[in-house]
């Protein structure tokens, strides 16, 4: 019974005691650390700020590395505190503020062993606030402007291939967002802005991977518009849909929509004969879309 009462007490004692235990030593760590927040001595505060990165509690060292950031302007140490704060943000997902101190962090220290990195990490960080297609792409924009850059500056970065991966999912969102933009022209039957917005799509994307849909559409707006034209504009438009035909062919002689296309085509070229056969009245001849 002795024994068994022994082990309830120290049992007991350990459960009370350990938590109180882990407290204390939590408690010891905060306490270090508001006094190095309160601490005047810079360099202490950058070597713990350092320590912190190290032992990945990013939150701690980016705080300490702010605080002492304007005590080593200007000194040898400028760039380092300047980058590990920047990278201590994005490591901490805080990729806003991370994008704001790496491209301050090239604005400033272009000539750093840092920079290439710094300045790969801020396209990362632009990266990672783009959307979806179908919303806003001004954060596209930036960030190929920005990798644009990086290739004038670093034609030789180890950080190639990543930066033309993006490069390339970016402009495959902002081609997907402009051909989907002036399909729905020709979907809300606006077919005069479609044939605009469907050029300008292929002008800007030459390469696009909906050449072919954006080629057929062509086609299919140009002739929607022909045949709802007042028959004295009608000429010059059935022309413009036979030119779109042609230009289809020859670029997609097998495509699916072939027969389509086929079938417009020779609607078209029957209502050029007839509007040939037929001169157009005197009451006809009238300044209308």
């Amino acid at each position: 019974m002795n024994k068994k009462f022994y082990k309830h007490i120290v049992w007991r004692s350990c459960c009370f005691l350990l938590p109180i235990m882990f407290g204390l030593l939590a408690t010891s760590c905060t306490t270090q650390y508001d006094k190095l927040l309160k601490s005047t001595d810079h360099i202490a505060k950058y070597n713990a700020a350092k320590e912190y990165y190290a032992a990945e509690k990013y939150r701690r060292a980016y705080t300490l590395f702010e605080q002492v950031a304007i005590y080593f302007r200007s000194l040898p140490q400028d760039d380092s505190v300047n980058f590990y704060l920047a990278k201590s943000y994005y490591n901490s997902k805080d990729i806003y503020s991370a994008e704001y101190y790496f491209r301050q962090f090239g604005a400033h220290f272009p000539r750093s062993p840092f920079a290439e990195e710094a300045n790969y990490l801020y396209i990362v960080s632009l990266y990672s606030q783009t959307l979806r297609y179908e919303l806003d792409q001004s954060p596209s924009y930036r960030t190929l402007s920005a990798i644009t850059d990086f290739f004038y500056i670093y034609p030789q970065s180890k950080y190639m291939e990543e930066c033309h991966k993006i490069r390339e999912d970016l402009t495959q969102r902002l081609d997907e967002k402009q051909f989907e933009a002036a399909k729905l022209y020709y979907t809300t039957r606006d077919y005069k802005s479609a044939i605009t917005a469907l050029q300008t799509s292929l002008k800007d994307f030459p390469e696009s991977r909906y050449k072919e849909e954006t080629r057929y559409y062509l086609v299919a707006s140009a002739y929607e518009y022909a045949t709802r034209s007042y028959r004295h504009r009608q000429k010059d438009r059935y022309q413009a849909v036979v030119d779109e035909y042609y230009n289809f062919v020859s670029e997609f002689p097998e495509s699916k929509y072939r027969k389509e296309v086929e079938k417009m085509n020779e609607e078209v070229a029957e209502q050029i004969r007839l509007l040939q056969a037929t001169p157009l009245q005197k009451e006809e001849v009238i300044t209308l879309e």
